[in-house]
């Protein structure tokens, strides 16, 4: 342990704990174990009411479910109290068990404990000393299956969640539940159908995500057709001319990172980094859709070793509120028309909280004339990618969602718009309330005068 391979880049925790001699830097571990013990134990992780975190602890009310209890586990194991092999110790699993990746304490600790982060690094170094599951392969390599198989996937799924035995099956086999169904795969993906649009003076570049790309095309569609009715040109980005995979769309990695799987996660990043360069070079704003995935363009991607470029890419790529709020400020103006409906009912997605873009979706959603709107005050949805798919995992699941979100949506007018950036957050919504909820970008568009 002493020489420890990590899997991420951890050099920028390389100066954390210098002449405090209090800091508790775990043995082993290097700038790794520098990031886990930013902790400073004060227990803003184990507490109610507002905010996001810690999901886990809200549910089970138990401290061994918070970040500060998994912060100790670490420390433990790279001090060498979980003996040679800690990341394979059923006690480092215990603590991971029911955390989320929801970023909620990167923004809510007062030490901003990034635990999502080392959680992917925990995974890394655990699929190294135990092998990779099918279930980790099937939902880490989704990006590559939904290319190559779309059409067999988008059959199968569609028995799967008509047929009970099936989904029986999938559940003992593959460990994935039975008690809720699996977002169904779109028979026109988005590139198939969306032109480019040329001729404007203002130009952008829209980075449609996996999610989007496989299940819900018409939210970039929304978007591309707002951006172009606030006078922009907008470019979807492709990959780069000598791509390895040219034909095959690109992907943040968000789904590597979350399994664990970090090379896989880094040739993804890369290929989004080598198809932005011309934007970056220009200073084009680049616009995502989907939360998790453009804020790891702003987050993980400095733990990938990209190169510096990622410094500029954190100041050219925005959410699409963002982005809208900020061309706002330069006087931006919508053509937008009053929705019908009630009172709307607006969720945020963790990553979203975790780094205050929520200011940004309150603002755009102001200029909707006469839209009345509350924001849940929510932690986590508790669908968290894969998370809630889960056997093991689905009551957690269903409890997080149950803690402020579900109430909420339940509560609201029959016609009121339910609004969710979040892809797994409007899946959760409709599973456990039967409303669907909206892309922000859907709802301006269905705005539009």
């Amino acid at each position: 342990m002493s020489g420890m391979k990590t899997y991420l880049d951890w050099s920028a925790y390389d100066t954390y704990g210098v002449g405090d001699a209090y800091a508790g830097i775990p043995a082993t571990g290097g700038n790794y174990a520098k990031a886990v013990a930013v902790c400073m134990n004060n227990h803003q992780c184990q507490r109610e009411g507002k905010g996001v975190m810690c999901p886990s602890y809200r549910i089970t009310h138990d401290p061994a479910h918070s970040t500060g209890a998994r912060v100790k586990a670490f420390k433990a194991a790279l001090n060498g109290e979980f003996g040679e092999a800690p990341f394979a110790h059923p006690d480092l699993a215990a603590a991971m068990d029911l955390c989320v990746s929801c970023k909620g304490c990167k923004k809510e600790c007062p030490s901003a404990v990034d635990m999502t982060l080392i959680k992917t690094e925990y995974l890394a170094q655990r699929n190294a000393r135990l092998g990779v599951s099918w279930r980790t392969r099937l939902f880490a390599g989704l990006p590559q299956w939904l290319h190559r198989w779309r059409l067999p996937l988008a059959w199968l799924v569609r028995r799967r969640n008509s047929s009970p035995l099936i989904a029986g099956l999938a559940e003992r086999w593959l460990g994935i539940s039975a008690r809720r169904p699996i977002p169904e795969i779109v028979n026109r993906p988005i590139s198939d159908s969306t032109p480019e649009c040329y001729g404007q003076a203002k130009k952008v570049v829209i980075f449609v995500d996996t999610f989007t790309h496989y299940y819900t095309p018409e939210v970039a569609e929304a978007a591309i057709k707002v951006l172009q009715a606030g006078g922009y040109q907008v470019d979807m980005l492709r990959p780069a001319a000598d791509d390895g995979e040219p034909e095959r769309p690109l992907c943040c990695g968000r789904t590597y990172l979350s399994q664990g799987l970090v090379e896989a996660a880094k040739l993804e990043a890369q290929r989004v980094m080598a198809a932005l360069a011309p934007a970056l070079a220009e200073g084009t704003p680049i616009v995502g859709l989907e939360p998790s995935c453009l804020l790891a363009l702003r987050d993980e991607f400095y733990s990938l070793g990209l190169g510096p470029e990622v410094g500029q890419l954190s100041k050219q790529a925005f959410l699409f509120e963002e982005f809208l709020m900020r061309e706002g400020n330069k006087g931006l103006k919508l053509p937008l028309k009053p929705l019908p409906g009630g009172r709307a009912v607006v969720h945020g997605h963790c990553h979203q909280k975790a780094f205050g873009a929520m200011k940004s979706v309150k603002k755009v959603l102001g200029w909707i004339p006469e839209f009345e709107f509350d924001i849940v005050d929510a932690s986590c949805c508790g669908m968290s990618g894969s998370f809630g798919l889960e056997a093991e995992h689905y009551e957690a699941s269903m409890q997080m969602g149950e803690l402020a979100l579900l109430p909420a949506v339940r509560a609201a007018p029959a016609d009121a718009p339910i609004v969710a950036d979040g892809f797994s957050c409007r899946h959760q919504i409709r599973d456990g309330s039967g409303c669907e909820a909206v892309h922000v970008a859907v709802l301006l568009a269905s705005a539009l005068a």
